[in-house]
């Protein structure tokens, strides 16, 4: 979950051409079906979209397309905290043919995501405690407010993968996305990708029995260290499950736990990832001097921390450099 963002005020107006797209009410998945004829899935909020035939053409937050395309459902547009083509989760991709709406958090061209004519419009949904509570009053990820969310409902109906537990349920919950989205759920390339995701999930093990610590983190210079709480983050979570020792940093509120500059040496460990969306880099943190009483820091032991996508490639390809970060890593702390 990306640190919460400063958000720019926006007066959003559509055209006329914002017409309301698809409907959507209770109901299971067989039940809506058979009723319709048609689509239907239902998300994690419990909204059931139908639609009169299988979407064609999927948009929405970098987050979700990108483990979608991965699947094999390429997106006709998106948006998210950074531009798709800075996001290292589109790392290869051709994106020629995908319309880039939102390069910042909330700030979406409605017009341009409406010229994009989705069928579908695809967002996660975070819990707002450690219990893994939704509600469906706050906005979902990636929209600035629930007017904007609105307005975006009235393009394409939105469908909500949450993000919460452990990264293995949530790309289960992805994969029935894509597979309803059809995706070859069976197919040799997903197939493959599912193979390197367990190599990878045993490699992450056996470099995790080391016992280093980790301490994820996103720096800011007027705040100092915003420090993840490993259950609280899917990808961390799993990480976690998987034997990675990551820092507690206590406290009581949800996914982080900050600390100013003058106290970021009380959390010592013997890595550091540091977020890659809008963070300090460690160039920059290196500025700090207590950063450099870090006993990470002082060994070199500091690596890029991945908004990783809720797929097989996405986890395997980052769970593979994790572990050979851990494997060349010393205890320092």
């Amino acid at each position: 979950m990306s640190r919460p963002p400063r958000l720019l005020g926006a007066s959003l107006a559509l055209a006329a051409l914002l017409a309301t797209g698809g409907c959507a009410g209770p109901g299971t998945d067989d039940e809506a079906e058979a009723a319709t004829g048609g689509w239907s899935f239902t998300d994690d909020l419990g909204t059931t979209v139908e639609l009169d035939s299988r979407p064609e053409r999927v948009a929405g937050l970098n987050d979700v397309v990108s483990s979608l395309w991965n699947y094999g459902v390429e997106p006709v547009a998106t948006f998210g905290q950074t531009s798709a083509a800075d996001d290292v989760q589109f790392e290869g991709r051709d994106l020629s043919g995908v319309e880039i709406v939102g390069e910042s958090y909330g700030q979406i061209d409605l017009e341009a995501l409406a010229a994009a004519d989705p069928d579908v419009i695809v967002t996660t949904v975070y819990p707002v405690d450690s219990e893994g509570t939704l509600d469906d009053s706050q906005p979902l990820y990636g929209f600035e407010s629930l007017e904007q969310q609105e307005q975006v409902a009235r393009i394409a109906p939105v469908v909500a993968i949450a993000w919460r537990g452990s990264a293995a349920d949530v790309i289960e919950r992805t994969g029935e996305l894509a597979g309803a989205l059809g995706a070859d759920m069976e197919g040799e390339e997903v197939s493959a990708a599912r193979q390197e995701y367990e190599d990878a999930s045993a490699a992450l093990t056996e470099a995790a029995s080391s016992g280093v610590t980790v301490l994820p983190v996103a720096a800011y210079p007027d705040e100092g260290f915003y420090m993840a709480k490993a259950p609280d983050d899917p990808s961390l979570h799993l990480y976690q499950d998987l034997g990675v020792q990551f820092v507690d940093p206590g406290g009581e509120e949800y996914f982080w736990q900050t600390a100013s500059w003058e106290q970021v040496p009380q959390y010592p460990s013997d890595v550091i990832l540091y977020s890659l969306r809008g963070a300090m880099t460690p160039e920059e943190m290196s500025t700090q001097p207590t950063y450099q009483l870090l006993p990470a820091a002082q060994a070199g032991q500091v690596y890029p921390w991945e908004y990783v996508g809720m797929d097989h490639a996405a986890q395997a390809r980052f769970m593979e450099r994790l572990a050979g970060w851990l494997t060349d890593a010393r205890k320092v702390a």
